[in-house]
């Protein structure tokens, strides 16, 4: 066997809460649009029909807590405050019924986008890649088991700025929800170990700019902080 030419990242590990061991990460999938509300203040009509995806690269996480420069080549960084879905075992073409047995826990997450270059994609019809697949654009807290965490329903979720609420809805407000989402899904993936969701962003995204302090916060999960500073 060939030796490789250089040493490839090791998948960046997530906390467990009340763990030693790390959630090793192999794939983001990011569910859009998933909030009517949200929907509609980007412009967007609600869609029933079928959710649809984008994804960032496992080397996009960033643990809570951090101090992050604000991101390269954008005038317009957005938050977008999210219930990120860790899966545990294996979903091919599984059922909504059958869903939630591949999931090991839950995090809160924000899915940070440089705006512009995502507005600039949708108006030339190109994908949003640039817009939403770069350095620390995957914000995550430690994640909680899902029997710890109990049943999904109308638990809270909600975005500060630097004290001042910015997003704030519940669970219950995801036009598709996580069953529903995992089915799906599994029907284009292997699903597995290592696979992160995140599930939608309500209403209230924005901007963020350097000296801005983050909270996220979902009822029952560990809180997510993040520090913006300059430019690099």
């Amino acid at each position: 066997m060939t030796q490789p030419l250089f040493t490839s990242p090791a998948a960046p590990q997530v906390p467990v809460t009340g763990e030693r061991a790390g959630y090793p990460v192999r794939r983001i999938f990011c569910v859009g649009r998933n909030y009517a509300a949200h929907a509609l203040e980007m412009g967007n009509e609600v869609d029933r029909e079928a959710p649809f995806y984008f994804t960032k690269s496992a080397q996009t996480i960033c643990l809570g807590g951090a101090e992050i420069a604000y991101p390269l080549g954008t005038q317009d960084c957005h938050h977008e405050m999210e219930f990120v879905v860790a899966l545990g075992a294996s979903a091919f073409r599984v059922t909504t019924d059958g869903a939630m047995d591949a999931v090991l826990g839950f995090a809160c997450g924000i899915d940070l986008t440089r705006r512009d270059l995502q507005a600039a994609a949708k108006d030339k019809r190109r994908p949003w890649d640039l817009g939403k697949d770069f350095e620390q654009s995957a914000v995550i807290a430690d994640i909680t088991r899902k029997e710890e965490f109990g049943a999904i329903g109308d638990q809270a979720i909600r975005l500060s700025v630097d004290g001042a609420v910015r997003q704030d809805a519940t669970l219950s407000d995801m036009i598709w929800s996580v069953p529903e989402v995992i089915a799906d899904l599994s029907h284009y993936y292997h699903l597995g170990p290592g696979d992160l969701i995140y599930t939608g962003t309500p209403a209230g995204v924005g901007p963020v700019v350097p000296g801005n302090v983050l909270l996220g916060e979902i009822d029952g999960l560990a809180p997510l902080r993040l520090g913006i500073t300059a430019p690099e």
